[in-house]
C-alpha cells in the first residue's frame, strides 16, 4: 500500500503553539518500523492549475507570495513562512497522489497528513490552508472525465469523521450533486458555525463507542441508499479519541479500529477505491494520537490485500483463458 509524506517541511511555530507537527515524522517512523508493507513515498506538490479547481485564484497567490490578510492568516492558525505555503501545496498533492494510485488499481492508498476539512474556497481555517479532500475530488473527476468521455461523471463520497465538522468541504460542495459529503462530528465543537453537509451526524460530549458506531451505522446506510460512489474519500481523525485534548468524545482504541473496519468494508463490498487521510489528533500524549493511525493503517493493509488478491486472480484468469 502507497502512503504520502511531506513531514521534512516543518513549519516554524512559536514556542507552545499547540499544533503537533511532530506527530507526522513519528507516524512515518512507526510505519516504516512496523509496517513494512505500508510503502512510504515522498508527496508532490499541488499545481496552481489543480488547486484552482476549488480556490479562488487570488487565495492561492496570496499563500504563494504570503501576501494574506493579517486576519485571514490568523484564521488559519499558522504564521506565513515559505515551509507553510510549500507544506501545504503537498499536504493537497499527498491526498491526490493517494486517490489516484487507488484508482489505478490499488484499491486503498493513503496521506500521512491531509484532511485539511475547514479550508474554503477562498480562505483557509483551523490549520487548514487548501482544502485537498475537495481539489482531489475535482482533479479525479476531471480526469475521469478526459478518459472516459462517454461515461457520467466520476461521483465521490467524502467521508469525513474527524471530530470536527467539514465545514470548508460541505460549503465547497454545497450545490453539486456529484459529490456526497458526509461528516460526523462533535455537536458542540469547532467550527461553531457549521455549513450543511448533505449528510450530518451531530454526536454529544462524551460519546462512546457504542453510540458512535451506532451512528455511524446509521450514516453509511444512509449514504448507500442516497449516492452511488465510484470513489471514497476518507477523512480517519484520531480526535474522536477519548485522550484528545480538543475531542470531547470518549471512543477507545478499539472503537476506532472498530470505525476504520466499517468504512473500509463498506467501500469493499461495493468495490469502491479508498483514499484515505489522517486530518486531526490531539492527543495529550502524542503517542496516543499515532498509535490511533497506526491502527488505522494497520486495518487499511488488510483491505489493499483484498484489492492486490483480486487483482491477482484477474491476471491469472486472462493469462488462462484462450
Amino acid at each position: 500500500m502507497h502512503a504520502y509524506y511531506a513531514d521534512h517541511f516543518v513549519l516554524p511555530l512559536p514556542e507552545g503553539h499547540r499544533f503537533p507537527m511532530a506527530k507526522y515524522a513519528r507516524l512515518r517512523e512507526r510505519l516504516r518500523e512496523e509496517l513494512p508493507a505500508v510503502t512510504l513515498c515522498e508527496a508532490m506538490p499541488a499545481s496552481d492549475g489543480e488547486l484552482a479547481l476549488v480556490h479562488a485564484p487570488d487565495y492561492i497567490r496570496a499563500i504563494a507570495q504570503g501576501t494574506l490578510d493579517p486576519r485571514a492568516q490568523r484564521e488559519i492558525g499558522f504564521p506565513w513562512s515559505p515551509a507553510m505555503a510549500e507544506r501545504a501545496r503537498r499536504s493537497v498533492g499527498a491526498t491526490v497522489q493517494a486517490v489516484r494510485r487507488a484508482m489505478a488499481g490499488d484499491g486503498v492508498a493513503a496521506n500521512l497528513a491531509g484532511g485539511t476539512h475547514h479550508a474554503y474556497a477562498g480562505k483557509g481555517s483551523g490549520f487548514c490552508v487548501f482544502n485537498d479532500a475537495a481539489v482531489a475530488a475535482r482533479l479525479m473527476q476531471a480526469e475521469h472525465g478526459r478518459l472516459h468521455r462517454a461515461r457520467p461523471p466520476l461521483r465521490v463520497a467524502v467521508i469525513d469523521l474527524d471530530v470536527h465538522q467539514g465545514n470548508g468541504t460541505a460549503s465547497i460542495f454545497a450545490r453539486d450533486d456529484t459529490v456526497f459529503t458526509l461528516s460526523l462530528h462533535g455537536a458542540r465543537n469547532f467550527p461553531f458555525r457549521k455549513e450543511a453537509s448533505d449528510l450530518d451526524i451531530e454526536l454529544p460530549d462524551g460519546c462512546d463507542d457504542d453510540t458512535y458506531l451506532a451512528a455511524l451505522e446509521q450514516a453509511l446506510d444512509e449514504l448507500g441508499r442516497r449516492f452511488e460512489p465510484g470513489l471514497v474519500i476518507y477523512l480517519a481523525g484520531a480526535d474522536p479519541h477519548e485522550g484528545d485534548r480538543l475531542g470531547r468524545l470518549r471512543l477507545s482504541f478499539d472503537g476506532l479500529e472498530a470505525r476504520d473496519r466499517r468504512v473500509f468494508d463498506w467501500a469493499w463490498q461495493r468495490r469502491l477505491p479508498v483514499g484515505f487521510s489522517m486530518a486531526g489528533g490531539y492527543g495529550r500524549d502524542m503517542e496516543t494520537t499515532v498509535q490511533v493511525q497506526v491502527n488505522t493503517y494497520r486495518v487499511a493493509l488488510e483491505y489493499q490485500a483484498r484489492w492486490a488478491a483480486q487483482s491477482g486472480m484477474s491476471d491469472f484468469i486472462s493469462a488462462t483463458v484462450v
